[in-house]
């Protein structure tokens, strides 16, 4: 006798609906005072901010894994406090843009070596992040010149 299956159907499978920036990045504000050494340094770090975020919404919109998500917000942020440092040992980076310094320190094959030093597999990961908001920031950079 043939047995007989019950198929369960539930309908579609509907994904979640991503999270909204704020809803993933509720510290985002807080960024620019973690990286400040100085009290100059949150009108920089709010700049870096302001120039990541479309990126950051971009990820966030695009329905990637929570864990990627989490991983590259993890590494916007390292990126952010390792701007903070390099301006203060290089008084040219100083005196540059923040779109411009962005683009001194990541290109299309990653990021800045990260300092203190991370471990190799962390730092193929962090130039992951920087390859995709590289090639996010060369996207924009013909509409942010206007």
């Amino acid at each position: 006798m043939a047995s007989k299956r019950r198929q369960i159907d539930d309908g579609p499978i509907i994904p979640a609906a991503p999270p909204s920036l704020e809803q993933f990045c509720p510290d985002l504000a807080h960024w620019p005072d973690s990286w400040c050494i100085t009290e100059s340094d949150i009108d920089i770090g709010q700049r870096v901010v302001d120039t990541i975020k479309p990126f950051l919404t971009e990820l966030v919109q695009s329905g990637l894994a929570h864990n990627t998500l989490t991983r590259h917000r993890d590494h916007l942020r390292m990126l952010g406090g390792e701007i903070i440092r390099r301006r203060y040992e290089d008084p040219d980076l100083a005196k540059r843009p923040v779109h411009d310094l962005l683009f001194d320190l990541i290109e299309e094959d990653g990021g800045p070596l990260i300092w203190p030093r991370i471990t190799e597999s962390e730092q193929n990961s962090f130039d992951a992040t920087c390859r995709k908001l590289y090639h996010f920031l060369a996207k924009a950079k013909p509409a942010l010149e206007r």
